[in-house]
């Protein structure tokens, strides 16, 4: 791929989309002098990040590529016998469901549907079993809605405030949470793997039966929360906390750091040597923690 010609494409883009190189580089958390080099061909983007660029720009991902076809109509070759025909076959459309009023809305068992949520009013909404995987929510005020069994994969959550929302037995595995409130959701039986959250919160939310491995906090709130099961390669740091509970809780290479670990109770816990030393080092109290080995 020649740098030059990618840059040329992100620049086209971009300006068609009315972002600035400081614009994009906030969607993609990066500084602007990374992005005015890919426009100046002096570097290039490597596939990953291609992939939120088209996302970001409404592109397909071979718009990126030369000598590709990138028009509203790309041709498929269909073989009958011995010959064959061009058939026309249409590009999924470019939607931004942006500064919507979505009120109970029934998007239940979508497909593909990796386009922006961003400053809108999403109530009482139904998306079961939706694929919503690298979403863009950014400025939403979400409540009551249903988004159980759906693929959040990779997706963000940027400036929302979300009440009393049902993400059980979803996929939200490396979601990036920037700034967020999750208040009374429930989150039972979802994946939450590699979960990264950062200025946000949690407030009265449900975590039975949810994988937690390898999550992220920093500078989060938790208030009025339980958590039970395995806790693997997490990280609590400099967050605050009123009436954490860790019940019934097994901790392994998990990281704790601040001066509000005081306010953590350990219930019938279990912990490694790792974990249990960062605890006793943020003077928490261990009587309800086992030390494993």
């Amino acid at each position: 791929m020649e740098t030059k010609f990618i840059g040329e494409r992100i620049s086209d883009a971009r300006k068609k989309s009315g972002l600035t190189q400081a614009n994009l580089a906030e969607h993609l958390f990066i500084s602007p002098q990374a992005v005015g080099k890919w426009e100046r061909g002096e570097s290039v983007p490597d596939i990953i990040m291609l992939n939120k660029l088209a996302k970001i720009l409404e592109v397909d991902l071979n718009y990126f590529a030369e000598n590709v076809q990138t028009a509203e109509v790309l041709p498929t070759i269909e073989s009958k016998g011995n010959s064959t025909s061009i058939l026309p076959v249409k590009t999924k459309p470019a939607w931004n469901m942006s500064m919507g009023n979505w009120v109970d809305a029934d998007f239940s068992g979508l497909k593909n549907l990796g386009e922006k949520f961003s400053s809108s009013n999403i109530q009482r909404c139904r998306f079961i079993g939706s694929e919503m995987a690298g979403i863009l929510f950014k400025n939403n005020n979400i409540q009551q809605s249903d988004f159980s069994g759906s693929d959040f994969s990779g997706s963000q959550f940027q400036n929302s405030n979300l009440v009393k929302n049902n993400f059980s037995n979803a996929q939200l595995n490396q979601c990036n949470l920037q700034a967020s409130m999750f208040s009374d959701c429930d989150f039972s039986g979802t994946d939450l793997s590699g979960v990264s959250a950062k200025s946000s919160g949690f407030e009265k939310c449900l975590f039975s039966g949810s994988r937690l491995i390898g999550l992220s906090f920093t500078h989060t709130y938790f208030g009025e929360i339980i958590f039970e099961g395995d806790i693997q390669n997490c990280s609590f740091e400099n967050c605050s906390f009123r009436k954490l509970t860790f019940q019934n809780t097994r901790l392994t290479n998990t990281f704790f750091k601040g001066n509000r670990l005081k306010r953590i109770k350990f219930v019938d816990c279990s912990a490694d040597r790792l974990t249990y030393e960062f605890l006793k080092s943020g003077k928490a109290d261990l009587s309800g923690i086992t030390l494993i080995g």
